[in-house]
């Protein structure tokens, strides 16, 4: 049996069959991405496919020794859905398809995704790039948020989900994409440094005080 996130695989509840979620950055897909998930899942015999709540598509019921077979057919990166890393960025249509959007956040979400997609941190991290702030991709609840208003992006930290939600705290606003992007860097860095292990960001915050990491990061 592989290990959790092996090859970038997960165990199933029947135990015996994996699931594995091929990174799809932003969740923007082609009719050509979308052609070789479906002909790799009838292929292989999988069970189903579902789109998960961080825009991928898991491909669940793959028997352990077609996993090797299954990657070399789709020719795609491994989801960064386990693990003590960044798991994903999500990100809205923003200004590229949608008439609310005030910020590009499909651009903003590509280039976070570039630079931290998978990177090894403390504890598990999400980011959220919405373009306006109605916060379709729920920039409130992840460790690093941006939603745009007129001026530029407001930068949030500290959010998260699970048994014990946590909304994230402003940090800055009216940031350029430069300015949000290097913000960002020093929120990583910063927690890099600070944070223990298994700790996310918001219990971070919690533990030291907001006001001590704003002050850190001005």
């Amino acid at each position: 049996m592989l290990k959790l996130g092996e090859k970038g695989a997960i165990i199933q509840k029947d135990k015996e069959t994996y699931a594995i979620t091929p990174h799809i950055p932003c969740g923007v897909v082609t009719p050509k991405l979308l052609r070789s998930i479906a002909d790799a899942a009838e292929k292989y015999n999988a069970q189903a496919l579902k789109i998960t709540g961080a825009a991928r598509i898991a491909i669940v019921g793959i028997k352990e020794e077609d996993i090797d077979d299954i990657w070399k057919d789709l020719g795609l990166a491994h989801g960064a859905a386990v693990g003590l890393c960044v798991r994903s960025i999500r990100a809205c249509p923003g200004t590229t398809f949608c008439k609310m959007g005030k910020q590009d956040a499909l651009k903003m979400g590509m280039e976070l995704d570039k630079r931290y997609h998978s990177m090894e941190l403390p504890g598990k991290f999400k980011m959220a790039v919405s373009g306006c702030k109605i916060n379709c991709a729920e920039s409130w609840v992840r460790d690093v948020g941006l939603f745009g208003n007129p001026n530029g992006w407001t930068l949030v930290i500290g959010g998260n989900v699970g048994v014990a939600p946590r909304i994230a705290q402003e940090l800055a606003i009216d940031l350029s994409d430069e300015q949000a992007l290097e913000k960002i860097i020093q929120v990583v860095a910063y927690y890099k440094e600070t944070a223990k292990k298994g700790e996310r960001l918001g219990k971070m915050i919690d533990r030291i005080g907001f006001d001590t990491i704003k002050s850190a990061l001005i």
